[in-house]
This record gives C-alpha cells, structure tokens and sequence, in this order.
C-alpha cells in the first residue's frame, strides 16, 4: 500500500474521529482521533514510515492521551450533569395499586405496581383479589397497605360454631348465653 494512502487514513480517519465525539461525547473518540491526526503529521513530515510501527505508537498514544487528559477535559468541558437523591419509599406512599392475590395481615398476598408485581400485606383486614390499596410503606421487599375503600375489606373467615355463639350472643344481648333456654346442671346431664 502506498505510504501516502496510509497518512490520509490516519488524518482522515482521526477528523472523523474527532467529529464522532461530537454526535456521541465521552471524551474517547476525540483522543483517538487526536492520536490519528498526531500520526499523520509524523508520517507527513518523514517519521513513522512503516506502517506496523505507526499502527502501534497510534495505539500508545491514543491510550496515553486518553488516559492523562480525558479526566481534565471531562472536568472543564463535561456535559451537564443532574443528580438528586431519590427516595422511592416516599415517592411510593399513598400511590394507589391493585390487589392481584388476597392480601392479609398474616397471609402476604400479591400487588400489582409500576407495571411489576410485589408481595404485601395489611395492617388490618383482608383485601380480595381486584381491590384496590393505598401504600403505606414498604417492610424490605414487602409493600404494607391499606383499603382505599374499607367497604373493600373480606370479613373474617369464621367457622360455623363461632358464627352461632355469635348469633346467640346477639339474641342474648352480649351476655355469652341465652337466659331464655331451659338451665340443665350438670348432674341431670349425667344421669340421663
């Protein structure tokens, strides 16, 4: 390959190096090609003919470039940067999310939010699927919420025989037995 031919790649080829840094900045391709433009000066003014040997110091000198004055551009002609600090527990409270498994108190269920889904739990009560919750707080990786609407909330799965002493101490007025039904002492219960 003419020697010439290879000091045109490397000026034409560190310009649109350099030129790239513009479209894409981070400080890398404009030292590439700065290291370019180095190499085909020193191949125009007579050094570097070999074309092995100017490849290599273009790589050398690149990375010294890079690695020495990238940080010092970087501080005096660095993009804008914004940085705030983010609390996603804040952000999270009081959003409102749908309940996509039961959620309990002692029995975690499962809520759908920011399009993922999470483990919960209530305070108090039980939600059913397709509720919608408020978020208190998060406990690890667990949400805790509340009903948006405490109508929302499942009564408690009561077993038949607590379901009837609650009956009948309805019909006796909170009192524990019904003073209506016939007294039978245990001893009569015996001799039967």
């Amino acid at each position: 390959m003419d020697p010439e031919i290879i000091t045109w790649i490397f000026f034409l080829g560190g310009l649109l190096l350099m030129l790239v840094e513009t479209v894409i900045p981070g400080g890398i391709a404009f030292f590439l090609g700065a290291g370019g433009l180095a190499i085909a000066g020193l191949r125009a003014v007579g050094l570097l003919i070999d074309p092995i040997t100017a490849i290599l110091t273009w790589v050398f000198l690149s990375t010294g470039l890079t690695i020495a004055l990238r940080p010092i551009a970087m501080r005096y002609f660095g993009g804008d940067i914004s940085m705030k600090m983010t609390d996603e527990d804040a952000e999270a409270m009081g959003q409102t999310v749908k309940v996509i498994e039961a959620v309990g108190e002692d029995q975690p269920g499962r809520i759908r939010f920011r399009g993922a889904e999470w483990d919960a739990r209530t305070i108090d009560g039980r939600l059913p699927k397709g509720a919608d919750a408020q978020i208190l707080y998060r406990d690890n990786l667990t949400w805790i919420i509340e009903p948006t609407d405490y109508a929302q909330l499942e009564e408690d799965d009561l077993d038949d025989s607590a379901r009837s002493a609650d009956a009948s101490d309805a019909s006796s007025g909170g009192l524990g037995y019904d003073p209506s039904a016939p007294q039978v002492s245990p001893r009569s219960k015996e001799q039967e």
